[in-house]
């Protein structure tokens, strides 16, 4: 929102406030000013007129002037364009400051430069409010325009000083400038007065103007005739407010409309009169036609847009923008005012369709006061009959009724300070809401105050208590010290478990990624290990940010495939990450791996990033978490397979729940992805931590030898190793005690002297007892019945 020094200057005397210190009060009462703008810079700056120009002799484009500036005449070289003889000019004395630097006197090609001539784009004015002409040249002053020592930004009017403010969401009453005059003047303690327009349009004779309303989307509609109207410039004053909120004049009549509008906040209209056929206005939906609005522009209007209607065509679309066949011309003699109240969200919606941020459709976004359309229409005529010369005024027109009822507050004293922690008098709180002009009446041991209709966010005693102290100043707040327990900052269980799988992935070579939450339909498709039915926003950004995600791992892809195509090797990254759907938030890791994942040149070592690898990345995992290894099970992969090679994969189970899957990418999944060959693996982390976990109990070192057996068994190919290493657990006690402490495969042969079906397995088997020694027959009875097992419940033949 934008207000300038001289917009204020009209309600309450501040000339003994600098910008700056009225800036620092707005932004301490909660009113944040975000810019400080200067509409224009430049020190040491004169009135002048030009008695000579000639061309330079050593250019084709420089000019060569005399110019009286009062006191002397300074030969000064030019190179505008439109420079000449006559005119009343801006000179820079030498020394000025301007914001291209400062003046000096020079010699510019042989000729001597004493100031320089300028333009208002020179002096730091914002070009969008310049046109063309005064942006190609120098700033030609009118005739009667006083040479000599005369600001001529004062003169001009282009002096002011304006406040860049930034309204929170709540405060949409500040758009106007009427309401912003109140609050400047409540927290700057000044006296405000604002203009006398109440019951202006009470004025007027009979009508045949009619207007109605066809939609709920408009429960209320002002119309007003002025008859005849004289078009013909503004006045200065109006000219300079409109500049300051950074709008161009047009002529009186349209200025008005835009004044009301910067002034009331309430957004408004002037038909001419004669395009309007019958004198009959209706406001309407479910249009679907193109339509050319003001600014020349064709419009493809949709069903559910508010169009003004006239004789059932388009005239305007409401709340945005009026139509090009029924604007204000020079030619114009009458004029008929529309002023309503129009459904915010629906404006809203077509303004972003149309990409039409106009002013008026930005205030009824943010909503407007409920009496402000009745406040626009009595300014409207009153300024009409001031600098319009309106004549034949008609009665105002109504359709609907205004959603209004006055609000009353009543709140102790006691109530305030209680809630604020503060001692304020009674007299401090009574002075807070006369400065806001709210009425306040004492009763003793509470107070009432009336709510203007314009502050539609005070509610209930916590907003009083609000106005109080940010007028006030929060200065005032005692400082206290909090009373609380002494706590021990520390990492609940799940947060020191995603640190410690942080830290281990990272120690392993995977890299730590963060990857968008919001993702398209497709990756919503194609979620692995999905949470659930996936949650649509209801105002997307974009289409590629359509749903909260489900699954970790097509995010990381996208990861992998982006280093891929630029060919970065060995891209190996994990995720810790929330993913959210309609039936609650879970937490799950991923992680893919390409290439190798370690490797050391100079020794040869490698560490490749295949399916075997991820399963070891995934056992150290549960076993850091303290799940035993006998309860960890890789099972063959019957739940993804279509983004999972069927015969390469593995669902991963604690005791038999399943808790994530890990193998090789499907061939089609990787050609869609644009990703090569590549590793996956996506787990349920919140199962991970609700798994119960071992606990650790110490075992001292057995202090008796132990010995090694190894064998090798001939068995059918679909045969799982697992199931020969379970056998041999199975069957590896001695007196209730068990004697075999592990068992190793060292050896996969497939090939010669092994049929086609068929595949050789070597074990290497460590047996010990803690209790004593074992001998010779103790451990041959113990392997014999170990190999007797096998062969039998394996269908496996010992390999001599």
């Amino acid at each position: 929102m934008r207000i300038s020094r001289k917009w204020l200057s009209q309600y309450m005397d501040i000339s003994d406030l600098s910008i700056e210190e009225i800036a620092q009060k707005i932004t301490d009462a909660g009113l944040e000013v975000e810019a400080v703008e200067h509409q224009s810079q430049g020190t040491n700056l004169v009135i002048g007129e030009v008695l000579e120009c000639t061309d330079h002799p050593d250019s084709d484009h420089l000019h060569c002037t005399k110019v009286n500036v009062g006191n002397e005449v300074l030969n000064i070289v030019c190179g505008a364009p439109n420079v000449a003889a006559g005119q009343k000019v801006i000179v820079a004395l030498p020394g000025a400051k301007l914001p291209g630097g400062e003046i000096k006197k020079g010699v510019i090609r042989g000729q001597e430069s004493n100031g320089m001539i300028c333009s208002l784009l020179e002096l730091g004015v914002d070009p969008h409010l310049l046109t063309e002409e005064q942006k190609a040249g120098i700033e030609i002053l009118d005739a009667k325009a006083p040479v000599g020592n005369t600001d001529p930004l004062q003169y001009l009017g282009w002096d002011d000083e304006i406040l860049e403010i930034g309204l929170t969401p709540n405060r949409n009453d500040c758009l106007a400038s009427f309401n912003m005059a109140v609050e400047a003047g409540a927290i700057l303690h000044r006296e405000v007065k604002l203009p006398a327009y109440q019951k202006a349009s009470e004025c007027g004779g009979l009508t045949k103007l009619q207007v109605s309303s066809k939609t709920k989307k408009c429960p209320l509609f002002l119309g007003k005739v002025i008859g005849n109207i004289t078009i013909k410039e503004s006045p200065l004053w109006m000219k300079e407010l409109l500049r300051a909120s950074g709008m161009h004049s047009i002529n009186n009549v349209v200025d008005i409309s835009n004044i009301v509008m910067l002034e009331t906040g309430q957004p408004m209209h002037f038909y001419d009169k004669d395009a309007i056929k019958n004198q009959e206005i209706t406001v309407v939906d479910g249009i679907q036609e193109d339509y050319t609005a003001l600014d020349g522009v064709t419009y493809a209007l949709q069903p559910e847009d508010i169009v003004i209607t006239n004789d059932g065509k388009p005239i305007g679309i409401a709340g945005i923008m009026g139509g090009d066949d029924s604007k204000i011309l020079d030619t114009t003699t009458g004029l008929i005012i529309e002023c309503a109240i129009f459904n915010h969200v629906s404006i809203r919606n077509t303004a972003r369709r149309l990409n039409l941020a106009t002013e008026s459709s930005v205030r009824y976004q943010k909503g407007i006061e409920p009496l402000a359309a009745q406040k626009a229409v009595d300014r409207a005529v009153q300024l009409l009959i001031e600098y319009a010369d309106a004549k034949e005024i008609e009665e105002t027109v109504q359709y609907g009724q205004t959603p209004y009822q006055p609000k009353t507050l009543s709140c102790q004293y006691m109530a305030i300070n209680d809630r604020l922690g503060t001692d304020f008098t009674k007299e401090e709180i009574l002075e807070v809401f006369k400065r806001l002009q709210w009425n306040p009446i004492d009763h003793q041991d509470h107070f009432t105050v009336d709510i203007p209709s314009y502050r539609t966010d005070v509610e209930g005693m916590a907003d009083l208590s609000e106005e109080v102290i940010r007028l006030i100043g929060y200065d005032r707040l005692p400082s206290t010290l909090p009373m609380m327990e002494m706590t021990e900052g520390k990492l609940n269980p799940s947060q020191r478990l995603r640190r410690e799988l942080r830290q281990y992935f990272t120690a392993q070579g995977l890299q730590d990624c963060v990857t968008y939450t919001l993702i398209s339909t497709k990756k919503m498709e194609k979620a692995i290990l999905s949470a659930g039915e996936a949650i649509e926003l209801a105002s997307p950004m974009s289409e590629e940010r359509r749903y909260i995600r489900t699954s970790i791992l097509p995010s990381l892809i996208d990861v992998v495939s982006y280093n891929q195509a630029r060919h970065i090797p060995n891209i190996n990254v994990f995720e810790l990450s929330d993913v959210a759907a309609k039936e609650g938030v879970q937490t799950h890791g991923a992680f893919v791996l390409s290439e190798e994942l370690q490797q050391t040149k100079w020794t040869g070592y490698s560490l490749p990033a295949d399916f075997y690898t991820a399963k070891g990345l995934m056992e150290a995992i549960l076993e850091k978490v303290g799940i035993n290894e006998k309860r960890i099970h890789f099972v063959a992969n019957e739940f993804d397979t279509q983004h999972f090679h069927p015969y390469r994969s593995a669902c991963i189970r604690i005791d038999q729940e399943t808790i994530g899957i890990v193998g090789q990418i499907h061939p089609q999944y990787a050609k869609e992805t644009d990703c090569k060959d590549v590793i996956l693996c996506e787990f349920d982390y919140g199962k991970i931590l609700a798994s119960k976990k071992a606990k650790i109990k110490y075992v001292p070192i057995s202090k008796y030898p132990s010995v090694q057996r190894d064998l090798a068994f001939v068995m059918d190919r679909s045969m799982p190793v697992s199931q020969v290493v379970d056998v041999i657990n199975k069957h590896g006690k001695l007196d209730k005690e068990m004697i075999v402490k592990s068992v190793e495969v060292f050896d996969v042969y497939q090939g010669e002297h092994v049929a086609d079906n068929e595949k050789s397995i070597a074990l290497r088997i460590l047996f010990q007892s803690d209790k004593k020694t074992l001998n010779e027959e103790e451990i041959n009875t113990l392997f014999n019945g170990i190999i007797d097992a096998i062969q039998k419940e394996c269908n496996a033949t010992l390999r001599n």
